[in-house]
This record gives structure tokens, C-alpha cells and sequence, in this order.
């Protein structure tokens, strides 16, 4: 009885097995325990629902809702979600750099640094945006780019407000508030909020300017001083101000003529309380309390506070004269002397003073009338403690004193 019932079931199972199906069962058969198989390997996260394959891989996810960072950087305490972050910050210490670009040999901490790199060289860029067409060599940068056309901006900073399409500016705007500035060069010790910054810097050291203008042949440290430069060719300012039509080349140039209008000078001067509208202003105006003058000229010596100012000055030894007048001529070291030349020819005077009226051709002799108005000399002498409105005024009677 017992071996009839064995039989049985022996000729069943060979039955299933001999059973040919056709091609479409099959391919049911498969779909149907392809597609069990992956709700099986799909872990929910319960508090935003993406799904992972796998619960380790989960298990990393949920740590950007929690903020835990286990792995932690016995150098300098720096934490991380993952093991394999750690391991790749480690190398900052130890200066390893495992993966090498056959191309231009530079190395790299990582597979996915090397990876995107490798992209500059053949100009790959697999990953498109749907909406503007715009291409990116890397997925993260194509997610941050979405953000312009969705108004996404997730990353809020706590101290003012503003907000952020991704984490990595946060961090860098914060250090605005902390005035924390991790990035130190080894040459001269000069530290940086941002790395970027650092190593436009350090080609200071090293004299090296990768990026050159196909236009002339002029060299630069960066590229975002090259891709300015450009437009200096096509004459292209894509910035346009609001208020008064003016256009710029630059979007920071932009920002701080606004200002122009809204009357805001967000950089104060901790001696004596003056405003500016930008931090370059600031940092020339500083200079007049410390008596700073960085920028040297080779020829004479003859020394100034700002790199431009230098540059101008360098013109007098050469003879160059760059600015032209199409009116008649004339040729000029700057573009602001052109342009206030220009107005010699065409009568303006854009600068009045509220006080009296006077029109002005520059902002200079504007700020030099009004001092007849606050009886203002800020410009003393040395020597015997005279006052004076303008520095012509007290160079000339400086010479008293020296016997000229």
C-alpha cells in the first residue's frame, strides 16, 4: 500500500516536470517571480517612503532623518554617515591618493572622484535635465540644477534665514556668521572659508594659470575669472539692473550696485562705524587706518592699496593707453577717466549735490564740493597738524615744510 502511495507521488512530480509549457507561460512564470522577488528586496523608509533593496542599505538612509554619523575621524573628530566616507576622508591625512588619470596624471581619494574627472577629459556628460536640456557630468549636480526650475530651496540657515538649493552652500554661507575659516595655505598661512579658495590662492604660490583665454592667449587662475574675461570679447552683460536698465558682466557687479538704489551698506568699518556697499570697498577703506599699501610697482616703488590701482599706475612707465575717445582721440589709462572724459563731450553731469545743486561730472568732485558744505578735512599733515579738504591742498603746503 505504502509503495503504491510512493508511486504516486513519484509519477505526479515527474508529470509537473515533463509538462512542457509554452513560451508565454513562461515568460509569465518569469515576470510573475521576478517582480515577488523584488517587493521582497524592497525595505521602506517609514518616514519618507523611498524604498532600498537592502536593510543595511536602509539603515544609512535613515540616518539623514536622525542625524547619526557612528563613524567618526580619529584625526580631527569629523563624523560620517558611512564607513566608506571615513575611509576616504582618511586620506586628506595621509595624503593618499589611490586612483591616478592616465591622461594628466592627478590623483584622486576616490573611485567616483577619478570617475568625474575622467569626464573633463571626454567631455561626457550623461546626465540631462528634462526641462531645460542642460547636461551634467554628475547626477548630484543635475539634482541641485532641477532645484532652479522647481524654486526648491531645502537648506535654511538658522541664523538669517536664507535658503539653499543644496547642503554644501549652507555650510559655506554659515561660515559667513562663524567667521570660521577652515582651509589654511602651508606657504603663507592665510586661511579660507572655502577649499576653492584656497587653491585659486595657492597658485599665487606656484604661479600656475591653467586656464587660458582662446580669445588672446591671456592666462587665469580660475575659471570663473576667465569665463568674465570672455565677455570682454563678446561685450555680452547678461545682468541687468531693474531700476535703472544699467547692465553687468557679473552678477555680484549687480548686486552691489542694487545697493545704489536700496541705500544698503551691509560691511561696517569697526574703527570708525563707515559703511560700504561691498566688501572690496572695506577692505581699500581699512587700509586708510592701517596705512597698508600691499601692491608695489617694480619701476619706482611707488606703492597702493589696491592691485588696480597698481595696474593703472604701471600704464604711466609703459605709455599704454587702452580707452580711446571716438570723438577725438584722446587716449586713457582707465575706463572710468574715459568715461568721464566722454562727458566733456556730451555735457553730463550726473552727480548733483543736494545741497546747492552743483552738478558733477565724477563722484569724486562731488564728495570733495561737499566738504564746503560739513566743513569736513580729513587729511592732515604730519608735521604740524594742519587740516585740509583735499589731498592736493595738503600735498602743496607739505612742501612748505620741505623747503620746496
Amino acid at each position: 500500500m505504502i509503495l503504491k502511495i510512493f508511486s504516486n507521488v513519484i509519477g505526479d512530480v515527474q508529470r509537473i516536470h515533463s509538462r512542457k509549457r509554452s513560451p508565454e507561460e513562461r515568460r509569465k512564470k518569469i515576470i510573475t517571480h521576478q517582480q515577488w522577488n523584488t517587493r521582497k528586496k524592497q525595505h521602506e523608509c517609514p518616514q519618507c517612503f523611498k524604498t532600498f533593496p537592502t536593510p543595511s542599505v536602509l539603515a544609512i538612509h535613515q540616518r539623514t532623518h536622525t542625524g547619526e554619523k557612528p563613524h567618526q575621524c580619529s584625526q580631527c573628530g569629523k563624523t560620517f554617515t558611512q564607513m566608506a566616507h571615513l575611509k576616504t576622508h582618511l586620506m586628506i591625512h595621509t595624503g593618499e591618493k589611490p586612483y591616478h588619470c592616465t591622461t594628466c596624471g592627478k590623483g584622486f581619494k576616490s573611485s567616483s572622484e577619478f570617475k568625474i574627472h575622467q569626464m573633463t577629459h571626454t567631455g561626457e556628460k550623461p546626465h540631462q535635465c528634462s526641462q531645460c536640456g542642460k547636461t551634467f557630468s554628475r547626477i548630484d549636480s543635475l539634482k541641485t540644477h532641477q532645484m532652479i526650475h522647481s524654486g526648491e530651496k531645502p537648506h535654511h540657515c538658522s541664523q538669517c534665514g536664507k535658503a539653499f538649493t543644496d547642503k554644501g552652500n549652507l555650510k559655506k554661507h554659515q561660515r559667513i556668521h562663524t567667521g570660521e575659516k577652515p582651509c589654511h595655505c602651508s606657504q603663507c598661512g592665510k586661511t579660507f572659508s572655502q577649499m576653492a579658495h584656497l587653491k585659486t590662492h595657492q597658485r599665487i604660490h606656484t604661479g600656475e594659470k591653467p586656464y587660458q583665454c582662446t580669445t588672446c592667449g591671456k592666462d587665469f587662475r580660475n575659471s570663473n575669472v576667465l569665463t568674465i574675461h570672455q565677455l570682454t570679447h563678446t561685450g555680452e552683460r547678461p545682468y541687468h539692473c531693474s531700476q535703472c536698465g544699467k547692465t553687468f558682466s557679473q552678477m555680484a557687479h549687480l548686486k552691489t550696485h542694487q545697493r545704489i538704489h536700496t541705500g544698503e551698506k551691509p560691511y561696517q568699518c569697526t574703527t570708525c562705524g563707515k559703511g560700504f556697499k561691498s566688501s572690496n570697498e572695506i577692505r581699500s577703506h581699512q587700509m586708510t587706518h592701517t596705512g597698508e599699501k600691499p601692491h608695489h610697482c617694480s619701476q619706482c616703488g611707488k606703492t597702493f592699496t589696491q592691485m588696480s590701482h597698481l595696474k593703472i599706475h604701471l600704464m604711466i612707465h609703459t605709455g599704454e593707453k587702452p580707452y580711446h575717445c571716438t570723438t577725438c582721440g584722446k587716449g586713457f589709462k582707465s575706463s572710468s577717466e574715459f568715461k568721464i572724459h566722454q562727458m566733456t563731450h556730451t555735457g553730463e553731469k550726473p552727480y548733483h549735490c543736494s545741497q546747492c545743486g552743483n552738478a558733477f561730472t565724477n563722484k569724486g568732485n562731488l564728495k570733495k564740493h561737499q566738504r564746503i558744505h560739513t566743513g569736513e578735512k580729513p587729511h592732515h599733515c604730519s608735521q604740524c597738524g594742519k587740516t585740509f579738504s583735499q589731498m592736493g591742498n595738503l600735498k602743496t603746503h607739505q612742501r612748505t615744510h620741505q623747503g620746496e
